[in-house]
């Protein structure tokens, strides 16, 4: 295969919207990026990251490093946890805001990122909330720069313009959409990937593979959402299994990695739709939930439901993992089959859903803020009653 040809120890510069620093090693590229935030007059930041990955994958020893020897005054928020909340956008934002902080280096998975974009959007609104972000009181036009260094294999939100942030008192959890979050540098550096846990190894690749299932499903589909679908379920396919055998296999992670960028770039052109509308709810109500892991329940019913709109499209894209399908039943239990070779077995009701709780889904999949944009892209008409049946078909 044509991965063979790839030397991947040497970084390579992808330009999508962002300028990506991709390879094993892209870490070190931290030392041009820092360069360059000083000479745009960027000499303070505030360094988005969880608790402990952004240390124990080596990224902020190298971080840290660079910025010291630029010159470039820094501040940490380690507060951010998956589904971030409102309250720690807020709370980093204040901090930002008192440091005099002018960018954003965000280190982590998709939740640093995201948080770290929102808290660029209010360095610019000084006067909004994280809470005015996530309601959608004002559209922002401006953020401050933006560097995500990525340390996972699946959320493609260094190389795109969304972000997801959780309202906690209100159970909502809003996505948002600006051209100005896109990041003005990302890093991919498979080699800080390989400390993943095994199940965020899974769950992280499922969202990759989510993502552009609905992508190249959507209503505003176009061919290249559809290209770059294949291509990352043909990634996956092939070195998720890998990964998992071996965590340290870096020629695995480096193509997980890239498949998780394409699929960033492909949901940043076809959108998303109902895999993504349904889980928002499931963990704005349980936080604890993994991202991947509510995706992963409920894709095989969501196939279910829009094979007969898109029946060539998902047989093309699918074709890696489920072989060749030729209904909706084959395809949701194909699509099933193949998360259960990779360790994801797991129904809603494994993870503590039951029938008493679908109605409060269905209601948030429809009143919180944003989700009603995906669901109306969506290929099947998205009715209370369809989206309640998928619910249903995936306990």
């Amino acid at each position: 295969m044509w991965e063979k040809d790839i030397d991947i120890h040497e970084v390579r510069e992808i330009r999508t919207r962002t300028s990506v620093y991709f390879g094993c090693g892209a870490i070190n590229k931290i030392q041009d990026i820092a360069k360059d935030f000083k000479s745009k007059g960027l000499d303070k930041v505030i360094v988005m990251s969880g608790r402990n990955a952004y240390k124990a994958t080596g990224a902020w020893a190298v971080v840290e490093e660079a910025l010291k020897a630029n010159g470039i005054a820094y501040v940490n928020y380690d507060g951010v946890t998956p589904n971030p909340t409102t309250i720690a956008v807020n709370e980093a934002a204040k901090i930002a805001k008192d440091f005099g902080a002018k960018a954003i280096i965000a280190i982590g998975g998709g939740s640093p990122t995201d948080a770290g974009k929102s808290v660029a959007i209010l360095l610019k609104y000084p006067d909004k909330t994280a809470n005015d972000i996530y309601e959608f009181t004002f559209t922002p036009t401006e953020a401050a720069p933006i560097v995500a260094i990525n340390l996972t294999h699946g959320t493609g939100t260094e190389t795109n313009r969304f972000a997801v942030v959780t309202i906690p008192e209100k159970d909502y959890k809003p996505a948002i959409a600006y051209a100005c979050i896109y990041p003005m540098y990302a890093i991919d550096d498979p080699a800080l990937m390989t400390k993943l846990s095994p199940k965020q190894t899974r769950y992280v690749s499922i969202d990759a593979v989510n993502h552009v299932v609905e992508a190249s499903t959507s209503t505003v589909a176009s061919p290249y959402a559809v290209t770059l679908a294949r291509e990352v379920i043909t990634l996956v396919a092939k070195y998720l299994p890998k990964a998992i055998e071996n965590p340290d296999d870096l020629e695995a992670r480096y193509y997980l990695a890239y498949a998780a960028m394409l699929g960033g770039v492909c949901f940043d052109n076809g959108l998303l739709h109902y895999t993504h509308a349904l889980e928002h709810p499931l963990s704005a109500v349980k936080p604890e939930l993994s991202h991947g892991l509510g995706l992963a329940m409920l894709l095989p019913a969501v196939v279910k439901n829009i094979y007969a709109a898109k029946a060539e499209t998902l047989k093309y894209i699918l074709e890696p993992i489920t072989g060749e399908i030729n209904n909706a039943e084959a395809a949701a239990n194909g699509v099933y089959e193949w998360l259960k070779s990779v360790g994801v077995p797991s129904k809603l009701k494994d993870e503590g859903f039951s029938e008493s709780d679908i109605p409060n889904l269905v209601n948030l999949a429809f009143t919180t803020p944003s989700l009603d944009g995906l669901l109306a892209i969506a290929p099947t008409k998205a009715t209370k009653e369809a989206v309640e049946e998928i619910y249903r078909n995936s306990l």
